[in-house]
């Protein structure tokens, strides 16, 4: 078991620590600040030890319904571990390599929608995260302003913190489609803005933006020299033929615009650590300076092949909508036996859902703890944002067994029922106020007002 991750974090002693740190440590998206399956085992009282053996970090699959992490269980693609078994040999590993082998670097292009060219390039990163961190960084300066989507990805925030900048949440929900619209993005520009952050589909919902929306949040970003990074990492998976998509570099609406996208989710492949930044090139590569200076500017080549393969698998990707498909319509048919629980809306792409559940009489939080008594893991929404925090759970529809839907179906309306109950609520309560961020407190005093 890692103490790093399970243990009470030690004192800091008398290293200095930067400011950038600092504000890391006391914002609700930092690492171990919003609610997570640790702190469900927790107050369950159970052996972190025996669920994870050996410092791992995934549940059991035979003894788990993990609906939670966002990582596409029908990968990796069989092509892909076959290309990285083929790609095992010393010359993959006694050297330094590129940041991307060529044909990796046009298969990245191609999946981004746009060809490399001189008004477009690709570079390689360790997963969109580090694509995003990087395009933030080479744009950033301390005090600056960033605007994302509220609910949205879980650590945007945190990298926009990371870079010196301020995060400006601009919330979304049923009246705006559960899309970014471009005027309450208009409203949140200051003379301190310098860029946009596009979680497209929108995490959790799903959701992809429009055109029309795309283009009007390009001329924003000319209007006031904005960068726009555009998150397409559970864009490849398409549930509804009928909805439209393309990433802003296809659309070719701006020249301020980058995309990232990576195979660690759609493709099952985060322990690969492959991601892609595409966009201009002179920016492209000032971003891979910067990595340079962090981490050098190389990616794992075995890996690398495995990505190669894994974006040319378009049986895999079929394959893999139809699994999700199958369990979305599974999951609608257990929640019309489940009353305060449904669908939030009915996702357009990725492999990913989110519940309301405040129709229940109990928080996500609650629930989710409930849930995790029944060896059910998911995500609750405080990570995601204020305005999913308290009624929301996120859930994985990529399990291509039959067994965690079923299992879901069979103790949900139990788990309701408990945490319906209240019998979680002290505990969970005391949990957030001990997390020690103003969300934590606010979202504590929520659940507290439930009766």
């Amino acid at each position: 078991m890692s103490v790093l991750i399970w243990g009470e974090a030690p004192a800091a002693g008398d290293i200095p620590v930067s400011e950038r740190l600092r504000r890391v440590g006391d914002s609700h998206h930092g690492m171990w600040n919003y609610v997570t399956y640790r702190d469900a085992i927790a107050l369950l009282g159970l052996d972190a030890a025996e669920i994870y053996p050996h410092g791992a970090t995934r549940l059991d699959p035979e003894r788990w319904a993990d609906l939670g992490w966002l990582t596409c269980f029908c990968g990796p693609p069989a092509s892909a571990v076959r290309a990285m078994r083929s790609a095992v040999a010393p010359a993959s590993l006694n050297q330094y390599t590129p940041d991307l082998i060529e044909p990796l670097r046009d298969a990245a292009a191609e999946a981004l929608g746009r060809s490399r060219g001189d008004a477009f390039e690709v570079v390689g990163t360790e997963g969109t995260q580090a694509a995003m961190a990087l395009a933030l960084m080479a744009t950033v300066d301390p005090g600056d302003e960033v605007i994302v989507s509220d609910p949205g990805y879980f650590h945007i925030p945190t990298a926009i913190i990371a870079a010196g900048g301020v995060p400006v949440p601009v919330p979304i929900g049923r009246a705006g489609g559960f899309r970014l619209d471009p005027d309450d993005v208009a409203s949140a520009i200051t003379a301190r803005t310098r860029a946009i952050c596009i979680v497209d589909p929108v995490n959790p919902y799903g959701i992809v933006q429009t055109s029309d929306e795309l283009a009007a949040l390009g001329r924003l970003a000319d209007r006031h020299r904005l960068l726009l990074v555009h998150d397409v990492t559970h864009a490849p998976l398409a549930l509804d033929a009928h909805v439209p998509f393309r990433t802003l570099p296809a659309l070719d609406l701006t020249a301020n615009a980058v995309a990232a996208l990576s195979v660690s989710h759609c493709y099952g492949m985060a322990g690969a650590r492959i991601g892609f930044l595409g966009g201009p090139p002179q920016f492209v590569r000032a971003c891979l300076q910067l990595k340079a200076a962090l981490t050098r500017l190389n990616t794992n080549l075995i890996s690398q092949h495995g990505a190669l393969a894994a974006l040319q698998d378009r049986g895999y990707v079929a394959a893999a909508q139809r699994t999700i498909l199958a369990n979305l319509a599974h999951l609608e048919q257990t929640l019309e036996g489940v009353p305060g629980v449904q669908l939030v809306v009915r996702p357009q792409r990725g492999f990913a859902c989110a519940l309301e559940v405040s129709g229940t009489g109990a928080s996500a939080q609650e629930l989710m703890v409930a849930l995790f008594a029944r060896r059910v893991a998911v995500y609750p929404g405080d990570g995601l944002g204020e305005t999913a925090a308290a009624g929301t759970i996120r859930l994985n529809l990529s399990r291509p067994d039959s067994w965690a839907m079923e299992h879901l179906r069979e103790v949900l309306p139990d788990a309701v029922a408990e945490a319906a109950s209240g019998r979680w609520r002290p505990a969970v309560i005391a949990l957030l106020e001990r997390k020690g961020t103003d969300r934590a407190a606010r979202l504590a005093a929520r659940i507290r007002s439930l009766g």
